[in-house]
């Protein structure tokens, strides 16, 4: 392939990821380090973990990520985790985690019914905190927490959540061109987000499916990074929804053991007994205003059978349109409506240049990244803006402003679509 790209080396290096306590995550003897503790350890967890373990072997960094300890219930579990991905120690209780002195930065990677209690207390603690989206499982755990985060930059402590669609390369520079003016003024947008895990009707009633742990269903699963991301490249809030909501399958058979929502094992059939009730939607469609009086209509539902990560969303505006798919997360098609009709249309760009976003780290061009690399980028933008004491991006502020659009939307869903508007 000839000569190395710069970085691929270090790239390379990325995939050898050492054992428990590898210092890890690349940390360079000249360079102050950033340890990190992660609760949760799941699908998440496994997710966050790649992008902390690979992060300093990737990027120049000004601070050293430390894998220094994860936390979760089961002990052999967590343990096993740890030793799997490279944390140095392993608790069972959050707030043993939090008080470690080796942690400054809390990374909370939980059922959204935790996620106030344990970013109030990290930040409470002096700790920076990263917490997975949705931020919340309601408006108002997201203000406190919001509140909070607030009062903690004033001391030097930054609070991100993680949308981590806004990574991808092709996202970042979709953001880019339309703040460059290539669209013009915002007319449509249009976004999905369909999955099919859960078409089949014996699937176990795991904690995504139970309103007190997960919020919502489809909605704060799904939803939540469709608004975020939709929010983040329009470059403004949406300000009203109409919108529908449905349960398809209204009962499930209780779990038989470990589950990591995704997966499961039921614990019978519902035809014999041990059901319980679905308490979340299956699938959300609603339309929407942005601030500027463009339109939206978003869809997030896991019983589109046949897709399995399917996210999509087109931007049309007055100059041009871009659009973007998750499964060609690589590319992105933009149409440039100033060129002459003879020859103008959607044309491809295939963004692994040294020149797009995050790429001059990783690989010669044309070859393409992935879902985890998200992860990475997400930890090395974090980490930046520690060491430069910035306001990280998307901000708990951020994740507020998504909580009141997914409220507003079950707000108009219980009164038959009525539009709601938005505070903003």
């Amino acid at each position: 392939m000839g000569q190395p790209h710069q970085g691929e080396a270090a790239g390379v290096e990325a995939g050898l990821a050492s054992g428990p306590g590898a210092e890890a995550a690349g940390a360079k003897a000249d360079r102050p380090t950033l340890g990190v503790g992660m609760i949760g350890y799941a699908f998440m967890g496994a997710a966050h973990s790649q992008g902390w373990r690979t992060v300093g072997r990737v990027f120049d960094l000004p601070r050293s990520p430390v894998l220094a300890a994860v936390c979760g219930r089961d002990a052999s579990a967590v343990r096993a985790m740890a030793d799997r991905h490279g944390w140095a120690a392993a608790e069972t209780d959050w707030r043993a985690l939090i008080a470690r002195d080796d942690v400054d930065l809390v990374d909370i990677c939980t059922p959204g019914d935790s996620h106030a209690e344990i970013a109030l207390a990290a930040l409470a603690a002096g700790k920076h905190v990263l917490c997975e989206k949705p931020l919340a499982n309601t408006v108002e755990e997201a203000e406190a927490m919001t509140e909070a985060a607030e009062a903690a930059f004033a001391r030097g402590q930054m609070s991100m959540v993680g949308f981590n669609y806004r990574r991808l390369p092709a996202t970042s520079l979709a953001r880019k061109m339309v703040t460059e003016g290539r669209l013009g003024a915002l007319r449509h947008v249009r976004v999905t987000y369909l999955q099919d895990w859960l078409v089949d009707p014996e699937f176990p009633l795991t904690w995504r499916l139970r309103k007190e742990l997960a919020g919502s269903g489809a909605l704060g699963d799904l939803g939540a990074h469709i608004v975020d991301l939709a929010q983040y490249l329009a470059g403004e809030p949406v300000v009203g929804v109409s919108a529908l909501t449905e349960t398809f399958v209204r009962e499930r058979p209780l779990p038989g053991g470990a589950s990591s929502g995704l997966t499961a094992v039921s614990e019978t059939s519902p035809r014999t007994g041990g059901v319980g009730t679905v308490t979340v939607d299956d699938a959300a469609l609603f339309t929407g205003r942005f601030a500027s009086g463009a339109l939206a209509s978003f869809e997030a539902s896991r019983f589109a059978t046949g897709r399995k990560n399917s996210l999509r969303i087109e931007l049309n505006g007055e100059r041009g349109s871009l659009a973007f798919d998750l499964e060609r997360l690589n590319e992105l098609s933009y149409h440039d409506h100033t060129e002459p009709g003879t020859h103008a249309g959607f044309r491809r760009i295939l963004v692994t240049e040294p020149d797009h976003p995050y790429l001059e780290a990783w690989w010669p061009p044309g070859h393409g990244l992935g879902y985890e690399h998200t992860f990475t980028h997400q930890a090395r933008d974090l980490v930046r803006a520690i060491a430069a004491g910035r306001r990280p991006e998307p901000s708990f502020a951020d994740g507020l402003r998504v909580q009141r659009v997914l409220a507003a939307v079950e707000e108009s869903a219980e009164k038959n679509s009525v539009y709601t508007p938005i505070a903003v």
